[in-house]
């Protein structure tokens, strides 16, 4: 109650100077309010073909209510949150209720900005430190403290803050510091013929040990740095970006070993070439044991299922490199980024982390060329590799008591943990209709990705074509034809997608994925567990409308589990069948 009675102060406070009339130049600014409201609702059903039971609360919703208040160089915001009856499955176990999820109050004028309340900030790519929301994916790990930035010149820019990191409607109890600058090098020294610039940054977590580790061998607070460089010459560019995270225990599932101490460190590169009708850009990246958190112990809700089940109280942002794929079947194995240690003696599962990149590259015939024809013709390629660090290690010391240690061969790889080599072709075959034909050869090495128990290799390959036919006016036409064909878990699948859009407000879809490979003789073990063992549509149709800044959209059908994706970053969603309902407005 306190932190709404001070946002409406602070608005109050807004508005009363936006009343006063003293001089010109608080005539020319007026107040201005905006924000959103997102409603996402699912009623959840019972399914008898696949043995499925809708949970003790079938109706659920997740709503957000953000309002803004601007006035010259002063901001404030609050955003309402609801959970009713409760989140929808396998969100955060915080989020439940209604309560204030954030609130800011900012003054910002050419060279100093200060926020206070919650904000998000990202440091380099973000390997050390990075907040944000997607409500998507149910993440919303904002700060809650005090952030400033200064930006003496245009080629200097720092940011200093402190806060606590946002987990359910309540914070972690340690405290974050951080520190960043950039350097535009080039400006600084007056080159114009490329671009040069540089930065560092550090973030320090602060949190008591607990008093019944004995002797610790680590501190009570963790430092992670950053340091990068980028560069850029016409079409060329190449960043490369070096972190480094101090000593802390190594999580052992959701446990951690007190006597297994380990620091990180994470090497990315980037380089690429683009002009008219070309492009190249190909990232390196190695991890090792850059799992940082703000909380060193993760909260257990379940066997197997703590806070990082659900992407809560985590500092950085390690998102996997690879070809985020708009088709359905390409994104079932899905690759996940394995930036933490896992020793398993009982499973012999050893992994120190990865090292791998991908190369992404697109090539456009010109129109009237051979393979460029009347409208020209797109070839895009995309290859990505990713396997676990080479390492030696051992599980016991020199007097046979139990004692992980490894050290790792810094461009050593070993067991491979995914790949996925992809070449689309896009065309205009004329002026009403374009269409596109894509082929993905994928490699999920389940046993390492997900660190378990089962000797589960899948090798598939995919092809995709979806045609667009525009139709007189604004309305369209898009049908979307796939196939997988895989040799492992559920075999082969079919997937089709019909979208009739009428026009820039409202369109009506249908799709299905047929899952009709998996053969229970075959011996094979399902990732996604026992349900579904047979035959199966997991058919889904709706429509959506939109007014002005209002839409709203409704569907019906079966949600296969697995990975939701965005981003590089995922989310588990389980088998479930049901109604979908989804309001956003802005004003």
């Amino acid at each position: 109650m306190k932190k709404i009675i001070a946002i409406i102060v602070v608005l109050s406070t807004l508005t009363g100077y936006s009343q006063e009339d003293k001089n010109d130049s608080i005539k020319k600014n007026k107040i201005k309010i905006f924000g959103g409201l997102e409603s996402n609702a699912q009623w959840y059903l019972n399914d008898k073909n696949r043995e499925l039971s809708h949970p003790d609360y079938p109706i659920r919703s997740n709503n957000y209510l953000s309002v803004n208040a601007n006035y010259g160089r002063f901001s404030a915001g609050i955003q309402f949150e609801s959970y009713q009856s409760l989140a929808l499955l396998n969100y955060n176990p915080g989020f439940e209720g209604n309560n204030v999820g954030t609130f800011y109050a900012n003054y910002k004028s050419n060279k100093l900005d200060v926020t206070a309340g919650h904000f998000y900030e990202q440091f380099g790519s973000g390997l050390i430190f990075r907040t944000w929301e997607d409500r998507a994916l149910g993440i919303n790990n904002a700060l809650r403290g005090l952030r400033v930035k200064y930006n003496p010149t245009d080629n200097l820019m720092f940011t200093a803050l402190y806060g606590k990191q946002r987990t359910g409607f309540h914070v972690v109890d340690s405290d974050i510091f951080g520190f960043n600058s950039d350097f535009n090098l080039s400006g600084l020294i007056g080159i114009n013929n490329f671009d040069l610039s540089t930065g560092f940054s550090v973030i320090s977590k602060k949190e008591d040990i607990d008093p019944a580790v004995i002797d610790p061998k680590f501190n009570k607070i963790t430092n992670a740095y950053s340091s990068r460089i980028n560069f850029s010459k016409g079409s060329f560019y190449f960043t490369t970006e070096y972190n480094f995270k101090d000593k802390e225990p190594v999580l052992v599932r959701t446990d951690l070993d007190n006597d297994f101490i380990k620091s990180g460190n994470a090497l990315l590169i980037n380089f690429g070439y683009s002009k008219k009708g070309f492009g190249l850009d190909a990232n390196f990246r190695r991890i090792e044991n850059m799992a940082f958190l703000s909380q060193r112990q993760p909260e257990v809700y379940a066997p197997e299922i703590s806070s990082l089940y659900f992407n809560d109280r985590i500092l950085n942002f390690v998102p996997a490199l690879t070809k985020q794929h708009h088709s359905n079947l390409a994104n079932i194995y899905v690759y996940q980024a394995q930036n933490r240690v896992a020793m398993q003696f009982d499973e012999q599962i050893q992994k120190f982390g990865e090292i791998g990149g991908q190369i992404d590259m697109f090539y456009e015939f010109k129109k009237g060329t051979k393979f460029g024809g009347k409208y020209g013709t797109k070839v895009s390629m995309n290859v990505s590799n990713w396997f676990n660090l080479d390492a030696d290690y051992s599980y016991f010391d020199n007097f046979g008591n139990i004692q992980p240690d490894y050290k790792t061969k810094f461009f050593g790889a070993k067991e491979k943990y995914f790949s996925d080599y992809n070449i689309e072709f896009s065309k205009k075959l004329s002026s009403k209709f374009k269409g596109s034909l894509m082929y993905s050869n994928q490699y999920y090495n389940d046993q390492y990705i997900r660190g378990i128990f089962q000797e589960n290799v899948i090798k598939s390959n995919i092809l995709f074509v979806e045609g667009v036919y525009n139709i007189k006016g604004s309305r369209s036409i898009t049908l979307g034809l796939e196939h997988m064909w895989a040799d492992n878990d559920r075999g082969n699948w079919a997937s089709f997608l019909l979208e009739y859009n009428h026009n820039q407000n409202w369109s009506i879809f249908m799709m299905d994925m047929y899952n009709y490979g998996f053969d229970k003789e075959s011996g094979n073990v399902l990732i996604s567990g026992h349900l579904d063992e047979f035959d199966i549509h997991f058919y889904n149709f709706g429509g959506s409308y939109r007014r002005g800044s209002t839409r709203i959209a409704l569907n019906y059908g079966r949600q296969r589990g697995g990975l939701v994706c965005a981003g590089g970053v995922c989310r588990v969603v389980p088998q479930s069948t049901g109604v979908g309902l989804s309001l956003t407005s802005t004003f």
